[in-house]
């Protein structure tokens, strides 16, 4: 076949697809109405960091798909694990019975997790981690003779998933409105955004004095609703929606403090941090803390089969363990045996690899490729850890003016998005907070390809502070 045959045999196949789209496929956190007027940028392949569309242009993949591809798209390694066991055993649950790479899954969780986290429950997600971990909490305390432990807090703007128990940990207002009554019990507390810190009438010239009084907060709200209330506080090591803001020194050693004096359990939710994205496997060892329970998802298979699950302590898990008690709670595909087979596989790379220890080692050089952009008056602050950064927008970087709802709606979904993805970078700009864009590229890519995201950014930002 000629090129000019190929190309509009591949031209045809494309507009079929759009067509198909368009009839029949409900994208998910997508207005419906720009599939219908502009169609769907349409990925069919990937290898390491870049991904591939319908019309063979490629693209840097600066988001892991969704936090999820650490180990980078392609892994054959990964494809042959899930297809033995597919072949030896395609499904089976985990309702009174179990399964090799389940429990072996479990085993290297267990001895990679802090402390005395000890006991894996495995989901499909990360969203069906915290419904189980919020759930979990919730029986917990009624075991232990403490019925009215009910409530959960969270942060401001923090999302942890979509369910309607995790919905209601969710601090994200406009994604709970047209789904309310939610579930009840779920309280915020402000976030560790230290550049807005102003603006919560917060410690703004002291990193630890600020991350002291987010932190007091909790025990502020803990106190108001009731201690004999509270059965948890769920937070991401390195809070993800608003912008990647990083925990300041201290804060979760003085959290820990709070949840122990009023007997209240911390969960750790590490579905975007955990698997080498801040570093080590569970974000939590790296600013020091042993939560109750560690929620993870995305990462622990690359992305190549989903996977979700809830470590849980011995102290959480010891009243389930006798007698007739039972957590009845559970999902059908919950570590099924395809992708506990494919988690161990993943495991296996990040050891021989190296992957977390070169997050640790590059993270330094990710951060101070990405200040250089700090030269561009539209960029205000950059932020976060590991390989999971953000870069605030403004519009005045001596005042730290953001953009108005309109400003904003032109600029991300008018401009931004679109303008990133033709220049040849996928990853996110996101609204939910301030304007951010969002990097958390697989773990595999190093000095070079900072350079490379660096400076198609720069490219692009530049000419957005033209148009505005």
């Amino acid at each position: 076949m000629s090129i000019a045959a190929d190309h509009a045999t591949r031209t045809h196949d494309v507009a079929e697809l759009q067509a198909k789209a368009r009839d029949h496929l409900w994208m998910h956190f997508t207005r419906q109405s720009t599939l219908e007027r502009d169609g769907v940028p349409i990925i069919v392949r990937g290898e390491g960091h870049h991904i591939w569309d319908a019309d063979g242009k490629r693209y840097f993949d600066g988001l892991a798909g969704l936090f999820v591809v650490n180990a980078g798209h392609g892994r054959r390694r990964l494809a042959e694990a899930a297809a033995r066991q597919a072949e030896q055993l395609a499904f089976f649950p985990l309702w009174s019975y179990a399964h090799p790479s389940a429990i072996e899954l479990a085993d290297r969780l267990a001895a990679r997790a802090p402390g005395e986290l000890n006991r894996v429950f495995f989901t499909t997600g990360g969203g069906e981690a915290v419904e189980t971990a919020f759930k979990l909490a919730k029986h917990y305390w009624k075991l232990r003779g403490k019925p009215a432990k009910h409530k959960v807090i969270s942060r401001s703007v923090a999302y942890h998933g979509t369910p309607q128990g995790a919905l209601a940990i969710t601090g994200i207002p406009s994604m709970k409105a047209m789904f309310e009554p939610i579930t009840p019990g779920g309280f915020r507390v402000p976030n560790t955004n230290f550049y807005r810190a102003a603006e919560m009438s917060a410690p703004g010239d002291d990193l630890e004095a600020f991350g002291r009084w987010a932190a007091d907060r909790i025990e502020e709200m803990i106190e108001f609703e009731g201690p004999d209330t509270v059965a948890a506080v769920f937070l991401e090591p390195v809070q993800n929606s608003g912008g990647c803001f990083p925990p300041p020194p201290g804060y979760f050693q003085r959290v820990r403090e709070i949840c122990d004096r009023h007997d209240v359990l911390l969960v750790s939710d590490e579905v975007i941090c955990a698997f080498g994205r801040i570093g080590p496997t569970f974000a939590c060892e790296a600013y020091g803390y042993e939560p109750d329970m560690i929620t993870f998802a995305k990462g622990v298979t690359s992305g190549y089969s989903p996977l979700g699950g809830t470590v849980v302590s011995e102290r959480v898990y010891e009243p389930f363990s006798k007698g007739d008690t039972t957590f009845y709670h559970g999902y059908t595909f919950g570590g099924h045996p395809v992708s506990t087979a494919v988690a161990l596989a993943n495991l296996d790379i990040f050891e021989e690899e190296g992957l977390n220890d070169r997050v640790r080692e590059n993270s330094p050089l990710f951060r101070a490729a990405l200040e250089k952009l700090r030269d561009l008056p539209i960029v205000g602050d950059v932020r976060g850890d590991g390989y999971f950064f953000g870069i605030e927008l403004v519009k005045d970087k001596t005042t730290r003016e953001t953009f108005n709802e309109d400003e904003s709606e032109r600029l991300l979904r008018g401009f931004l998005s679109k303008a990133l993805f033709e220049a040849g970078l996928y990853c996110r700009a996101d609204d939910r907070g301030d304007p951010v864009i969002q990097l958390a590229p697989p773990l595999t890519i190093g000095p070079a390809e900072f350079d490379e995201i660096e400076q198609i950014l720069r490219g692009v930002l530049t000419e957005a502070w033209t148009r505005l």
